[in-house]
């Protein structure tokens, strides 16, 4: 089954995660993904 995840951000950070995600070349499905894979220190 597909889930969907939604949110708001401010101009600022649209535009920025906006040009991360064109530099790197990911979906805004991939750019969520790497940053959830950054951020995974197998800590609870």
């Amino acid at each position: 089954m597909s889930k969907s995840i939604r949110f708001e951000v401010d101009d600022e950070q649209y535009e920025r995660l906006k040009e991360i995600k064109g530099k790197r070349g990911y979906t805004w499905k991939g750019l969520m993904l790497e940053g959830a894979e950054a951020l995974d220190t197998g800590e609870a």
